[in-house]
């Protein structure tokens, strides 16, 4: 079973059927997924926003791109896992009982890493790990502001960055999620239901402004940002949940030197050392308890339209799993 869409729209576009799956190429593995993780990439994917990082594909369109399973089968070129391994991975095709996954996406897993938190947060662990690591690295001394501070991704930057010893301020849209965040390695809190973000961070910093703004928010916030980023600071626009940037005024740049980039996972874990080095850096965390990682919702593979209704609607403080 899987869940595809056979045209782009809303909610009511996707449909649970049954397909066939093929034996694994040489160069493949065939898993049977036993959760499987629910993010904005796949809502962008239905509605044909291709605004991110991933091209359109051509319809029917198996949703979903990150999941963790055992496989159940390998093709004749691949050695690194093997049929009854637990592996999670990002790839294509995801919410369904079985999935087909290129070898060198498929990453073994941990035994304390519990199945429904690979599926929840390896993309998120892995973007969060290019992003105050690499990126843009955090340090004792630095202040992050990152939009959506009690969503899925910003529970694991907040703590993330309060463990590397920066200063975290985050942004939420209600007082519920503000206690969430401070849970989550979040110093100082802005409700931007009723304040200005920017003008707030400017305050919290003595109008110095923040050094880098971690925004997965997008076309509502950027403005902003470039109002209460340092001089020479780094605003890393690194989602669109609420649509993309698009054009702008490159001059706005000009007066304190402002440095954008809008980055994509994909990127920084293109190189399978790298892939496997990111999420060894993750997993170190959840081993020495230095991350929590709840969940939001845990629901049939048959209500996924239901999980994506709950990541537009926001009603969530943590990820959404889907189980087949």
């Amino acid at each position: 079973m899987a869940v595809r869409i056979h045209n782009h729209g809303g909610v009511e576009a996707m449909r649970y059927e049954e397909v066939t799956v093929a034996s694994p190429s040489e160069n493949q593995v065939l898993v049977r997924n036993a959760a499987i993780g629910v993010n904005y990439a796949d809502i962008y994917e239905r509605e044909a926003d291709h605004g991110g990082p991933h091209a359109s594909r051509p319809l029917p369109i198996t949703l979903g791109r990150m999941a963790v399973g055992i496989v159940e089968e390998v093709g004749s070129k691949v050695s690194h896992v093997k049929a009854g391994e637990r592996v999670g991975y990002l790839s294509p095709d995801s919410y369904a009982t079985y999935t087909l996954v290129p070898a060198d996406r498929a990453l073994k897993l941990p035994d304390y890493v519990a199945d429904d938190v690979a599926a929840g947060y390896l993309l998120r662990g892995l973007t969060a790990e290019y992003l105050v690591r690499r990126l843009y690295p955090l340090r004792p001394g630095a202040v992050a502001l990152v939009h959506a501070a009690a969503g899925g991704m910003g529970l694991v930057l907040g703590q993330w960055g309060w463990h590397l010893g920066a200063r975290m301020i985050g942004t939420v849209s209600s007082a519920q999620k503000a206690e969430v965040a401070r849970q989550h390695g979040y110093e100082d809190i802005i409700n931007y239901s009723n304040e200005d973000f920017a003008k707030r961070a400017l305050e919290l910093t003595s109008g110095r402004g923040v050094d880098v703004i971690y925004d997965g928010v997008g076309k509502v916030t950027f403005m902003g940002d470039l109002a209460c980023i340092k001089p020479r600071g780094m605003v890393i626009s690194y989602g669109t949940a609420s649509g993309n940037v698009g054009m702008f005024d490159l001059q706005l740049l000009h007066s304190k030197s402002i440095i954008v980039t809008r980055p994509t996972l994909r990127s920084w874990i293109s190189d399978r050392q790298e892939y496997e080095q990111a999420a060894a850096a993750f997993f170190e965390l959840i081993e020495h308890n230095l991350i929590s990682t709840p969940i939001g919702a845990r629901l049939p593979l048959s209500q996924a339209a239901q999980a994506h209704e709950l990541l537009q609607s926001r009603q969530t403080t943590a990820p959404v799993i889907l189980l087949p």
